[in-house]
């Protein structure tokens, strides 16, 4: 049996894109604008020992498999059959198509690329969210590149969900590098200053600040003593060369360091602006608190953080590629769960807003800027990093667009007495 006709006998003779392989074979659409091409024999082991989403992405990322074609098109012309649980074929196929590849291929076990997080590489960091295993994990991930996140994510150096109105937010205005993606996230700075209401010298603590864009924004437009942290060297490195060049040293800060080192009791104001993912959800409540006692009464609470749509839904997928590939450790709750953190550790809850569509619209562009700058991405991380980004940033739109995932602001107050010094109609 070839491969087309395995290939078939997976997904059907109706994929809606182009298939070839190694040993000649064909299958699928062949005018389709998407093609997955198995360019050698290892793609068949990792596929046949992971037949899902992660052995398609080992495959993928070690370029023994290629998609041709716009990555978030291929993807979303595979999302209902390619990512399915296991295999879908009868108990008769598989046997045929284990006696066509050949026993070796599911036993014969091939490393998987350097750029997955093995749960062995994990586990010599310590307990999950131990502050050694969080640091290795944010490493990972944010310590790819300073120049390569530039290409990717822009001059305004952030790596969160923005805000667009209906302006910035057309479709056509993706990929053409006429600032809508800059707009929209000093569209999302100013909705959260609002939110917090800051105002001159107040303090506020920016927890997991990235390259500091929060901390930068608070100082330059309210005037406020802004400290942000963070886990990333490299980030912080960055931040503070950059909060010298704008003449913001007085005001802003950025340190390494964990969110648990930072003294309580001494902020008007916290933003968390996509750390909570990295939290996990054993220490949601124990977060929340730390929050909590780091404010003076009276203080404010905005926190931002992707989601998910129900409660009920695990929280990770240890063997996921994201867990494998994105985000080692990361945990997404419901809004509900994270409320109810808040809630519990003494918060009062004042606003909850969801911009799941602005999270798909900042990742197009996002993949538009990657695909812009492919060949310098290549070259500053390799193309094996740069095939993960391409994939995820793909992935994380459908996502978003197909309600997989949201992205939650929630505000909460530390009263004050009873007093929350909230106006009583706030202009968010």
């Amino acid at each position: 049996m070839r491969l087309a006709e395995i290939f078939e006998r997976v997904v059907g003779p109706d994929a809606p894109l182009r298939f070839t392989a190694y040993d000649g074979s064909s299958a699928g659409d062949p005018d389709s604008d998407v093609a997955l091409h198995v360019r050698t024999p290892v793609a068949v082991n990792y596929l046949a020992q992971s037949p899902n989403g992660l052995g398609l992405t080992r495959a993928y990322v070690s370029g023994h498999l290629e998609l041709e074609g716009d990555m978030y098109t291929a993807l979303r012309h595979m999302a209902d059959f390619a990512f399915a649980e296991g295999i879908n074929v009868s108990a008769r196929d598989l046997a045929e198509i284990v006696r066509s590849v050949g026993w070796v291929k599911f036993v014969n076990r091939v490393a998987p690329p350097p750029e997955e997080m093995t749960r062995g590489r994990l586990a010599t960091r310590g307990w999950r969210h131990s502050k050694q295993r969080d640091a290795e994990a944010i490493h990972h991930h944010y310590d790819v590149s300073n120049a390569f996140y530039e290409l990717v994510l822009g001059p305004s150096m952030t790596y969160t969900c923005a805000v667009f109105d209906d302006a910035d937010g057309a479709l056509d205005r993706v990929g053409r590098e006429d600032g809508a993606l800059e707009s929209a996230q000093f569209r999302k700075y100013a909705l959260v200053s609002r939110k917090l209401g800051l105002e001159p010298g107040m303090r506020l603590l920016d927890v997991g600040c990235g390259w500091g864009g929060m901390v930068m924004h608070a100082a330059r437009e309210h005037g406020v003593r802004a400290l942000g942290v963070t886990l990333s060297k490299e980030q912080a490195e960055w931040a503070g060369k950059k909060i010298a060049q704008e003449g913001l040293s007085e005001l802003a800060e950025v340190r390494h360091m964990d969110y648990r080192d930072v003294p309580d009791g001494s902020y008007d104001r916290i933003s968390s602006i996509g750390l909570t993912e990295h939290i996990g959800a054993r220490n949601l409540d124990a977060y929340f608190a730390s929050l909590y006692a780091k404010l003076v009464p009276g203080g404010r609470l905005l926190n931002h953080s992707i989601t998910r749509p129900r409660n009920n839904l695990r929280p990770m997928d240890t063997g996921g590629v994201i867990n494998r590939y994105v985000f080692p450790d990361g945990e997404l709750e419901g809004a509900g769960r994270i409320q109810t953190a808040m809630n519990d550790a003494g918060f009062e809850i004042r606003h909850q807003e969801n911009l799941r569509e602005h999270y798909a619209l900042t990742l197009r562009h996002w993949g538009a800027n990657l695909e812009r700058n492919w060949d310098e991405a290549v070259a500053e991380v390799g193309e094996g990093t740069a095939r993960v980004w391409r994939l995820y940033m793909a992935g994380s739109v459908l996502g978003f667009e197909r309600d997989v995932v949201q992205l939650h602001q929630i505000l909460g107050v530390k009263l004050d007495g009873t007093a929350a010094h909230m106006p009583l109609r706030p202009e968010f």
